[in-house]
């Protein structure tokens, strides 16, 4: 008898992440929060502070959220914050060079495309999902 049975594709757990349906009601209040944490992230481009309140507040909110559709906005903007932050990293360090400028203006686009693309979603009262360079789907 062979022990060494390897599991089947079909029993090999899942680490595709599927987003809440949008047809899960949540209150005006938690749209409202959420619209403001992508406002404090523009507002961080001219008052930097605004971006720290931001990620304290998605990480606040993304509890209340939890199995809605907007928890997907609150995850959207955690991870934009601290990719955002590895960009500006990386762009600081490597400004001496000419690199760096580039990747801190890709950083600029990238962060206004993205809460432009939250909000655009968040109006719809839909899911919204996105990586490390993506702008936000």
């Amino acid at each position: 008898m062979n022990d060494n049975v390897s599991p089947t594709p079909d029993s090999a757990p899942s680490t595709e992440v599927t987003p809440a349906p949008a047809t899960q009601s949540v209150s005006e209040d938690s749209l409202s929060w959420a619209r403001i944490i992508y406002f404090l992230y523009l507002g961080g481009l001219v008052v930097g502070i605004s971006a720290l309140v931001g990620i304290v507040m998605a990480y606040v909110k993304r509890k209340e959220a939890a199995g809605t559709w907007l928890e997907s906005h609150y995850r959207f903007q955690i991870a934009t914050f601290w990719y955002g932050l590895l960009y500006m990293v990386v762009g600081a360090i490597t400004s001496a060079f000419i690199i760096g400028w580039f990747v801190i203006l890709w950083w600029l686009i990238w962060l206004i495309v993205r809460c432009v693309r939250g909000l655009d979603k968040l109006g719809k009262q839909e899911p919204i999902s996105g990586g490390f360079f993506s702008l936000g789907e």
